[in-house]
């Protein structure tokens, strides 16, 4: 498995760092969209994904440092880029995968695919749909500090970040990463609140994973993301909180992998 970095130029000025996995040979791929944590968080996953596909792990651009224009200031933005990459690539059937604002990027892309560039979607712990109840809200983490963050986001204690052994430089640009998701997140931040009534329109392959014991986005919320697509189907994940794909890496490949033999192979 090969791994390299790069920088592309988009139509309209927007430049974008991708890792790429393994070698663009068949015109397909995986396209991996990391959430608030930053790329780290897909980065074992896309290794392993590599197995099996060419995998594209980009980073949003103001993350980790990288320039955002001033312009490129929503979800919608950031899902017509991946759209644009994907043309600039000349990628096809590509499965699109997302956690947490990843997903809602996903969501965003799926229905703005004009060109046909997607073949499946999965969302892994998603935001960017509107709760029906009190209770299914996700977490507003602009309100925490990030050791409270990590507890809501992993079950098992043994892989929560010690924030508390980070260095300055490690905090500051975990603090700048915050300030651009809260600039992506929009006005309600985790959420547009028309989305919901959109993704019936979605008729590609939907799945969406949930890690069971996620405390920023519960599982009913989850439950409610599969329903609102056209072809939606749901995987719960025990043991795992907000990102599953580092908790249980193994259990959210399975439910890939029986998504793929299940659903899109049928189909």
């Amino acid at each position: 498995m090969t791994t390299n970095i790069r920088t592309i130029e988009l139509p309209g000025g927007l430049s974008v760092t991708i890792q790429e996995f393994g070698e663009n040979t068949e015109g397909t791929g995986v396209l991996m969209l990391h959430g608030g944590a930053g790329p780290r968080t897909m980065a074992g996953f896309s290794a392993a994904m590599s197995e099996h596909a060419y995998v594209i792990t980009p980073t949003h651009p103001g993350f980790d440092g990288t320039p955002r224009p001033e312009w490129a200031d929503s979800i919608a933005d950031l899902a017509s880029a991946y759209l644009d990459l994907l043309d600039v690539l000349d990628l096809t059937t590509v499965m699109v995968i997302g956690n947490s604002i990843g997903g809602w990027i996903a969501s965003e892309m799926a229905l703005r695919d004009n060109r046909g560039r997607l073949g499946a979607v999965v969302l892994v712990n998603a935001v960017g749909i509107h709760a029906y109840r009190k209770e299914n809200q996700v977490v507003d983490v602009r309100t925490i500090d990030l050791a409270d963050l990590g507890k809501l986001s992993f079950a098992n204690e043994a892989l929560r970040p010690d924030f508390s052994s980070f260095t300055a430089e490690q905090r500051a640009a975990a603090g700048a990463n915050q300030k651009t998701l809260a600039i992506y997140g929009g006005e309600h931040f985790s959420f547009d609140p028309k989305l919901r009534g959109r993704l019936h329109r979605v008729s590609l392959p939907t799945l969406v994973i949930w890690g069971e014991q996620d405390g920023v986005a519960p599982l009913d919320y989850g439950r409610g993301y599969a329903k609102a697509f056209g072809n939606g189907h749901f995987a719960p994940i025990a043991d795992a909180g907000h990102l599953p794909q580092i908790e249980r890496p193994g259990a959210v490949l399975g439910a890939v992998s029986d998504f793929v033999t299940n659903v899109i192979k049928p189909a």
